[in-house]
């Protein structure tokens, strides 16, 4: 089967889920999405449209299909599903023992949980070699790695030919071998994250400087250069040295700081709320989600040159 011929069935609408829709669309595929919201699913096309012209694409969603419910979608032509619904380990393990039962034998079975170990939601099916993680950024449309992840009982040809439709599709898949917590992703950026709302909760220094810390310093070098081959550049033995002496004295909190805690508690959530350790606006939240894009499409253009994805 051709890769225009190919059919994707993503289940779910919400916002990561209109990115995915938009990669395969991109790519020449259909798409079926399932989604029990009647609103999601009306505004679906536009939105998909939307990210089809953030990733300099036509609008073009006509090989776009919606549904209720699984039972409805193409399942006979469907090579791949991806599952994007709400971090509810119940809910994916009953929506994965559904799709088990509709798809045909050669489908790959695919979460985007970011938190779940790939084992647990796969628990109990009778075809755990199929299903695996294939885990997104935020926005999937634009951010160009995937992660696909393997548990102990998944077929790893399939998770290489999996990786496969990635890169056809303009991404750069990493597999991740180990169900760990987390992923690859996610763990990097979970230890990073935790040490910088230590820093703010000790007063060191302000949400606006760590910001800018990690954007004009080391973050900048992470756009030219991984962590690993940075160190290349600049020395193991350095590193070495200054991991004895910083190390000990990091973070090693097995919970969320005070200060994040109490912004939850408070309702400072960010966008959602208008307000998280900034203050937000209608007109500041547009402007720094346009600003935001611009970046990571400049970004992407840097990473199209120099043929990494």
């Amino acid at each position: 089967m051709s890769q225009s011929e190919q059919r994707a069935l993503v289940l779910g609408g919400g916002t990561m889920g209109v990115g995915i829709v938009a990669m395969f669309l991109a790519g020449g595929w259909k798409v079926d999405v399932v989604s029990r919201s009647a609103s999601t699913r009306e505004g679906l096309p536009a939105a998909t449209a939307r990210a089809l012209q953030a990733m300099g694409k036509p609008g073009d969603t006509s090989g776009l299909s919606t549904h209720a419910t699984l039972a409805n979608a193409h399942w006979p032509a469907i090579a791949i599903a991806v599952e994007t619904v709400t971090e509810d380990l119940p809910l994916k393990q009953k929506l994965f023992a559904e799709m088990e039962a509709l798809a045909q034998p050669d489908c790959a079975l695919t979460s985007n949980s970011s938190s779940f170990p790939i084992s647990r939601i796969g628990q109990g099916l009778k075809t755990q070699s199929r299903m695996m993680g294939l885990h997104f950024f935020m926005p999937a449309h634009l951010i160009p790695l995937v992660e696909v992840v393997r548990s102990v009982n998944t077929d790893s040809a399939l998770a290489e030919k999996v990786g496969g439709i990635m890169s056809a599709l303009g991404k750069r898949p990493v597999q991740v071998k180990k169900d760990v917590i987390g992923f690859l992703g996610n763990r990097i950026q979970a230890a990073l994250m935790r040490e910088a709302l230590w820093l703010i909760e000790q007063g060191v220094a302000s949400p606006a400087d760590v910001d800018a810390t990690v954007r004009l310093s080391f973050g900048f070098r992470y756009a030219a250069a991984g962590p690993i081959v940075q160190k290349e550049h600049s020395g193991w033995d350095t590193t070495c040295a200054v991991a004895k002496v910083i190390y000990p004295d990091l973070c090693n909190a097995d919970g969320p700081p005070p200060v994040l805690q109490r912004n939850v508690d408070e309702g400072r959530i960010g966008f959602k709320t208008r307000r998280g350790f900034f203050d937000w606006d209608d007109e500041s939240i547009a402007k720094e989600r346009a600003r935001y894009e611009r970046a990571l499409r400049k970004c992407l253009e840097i990473f199209r040159e120099e043929g990494i994805v």
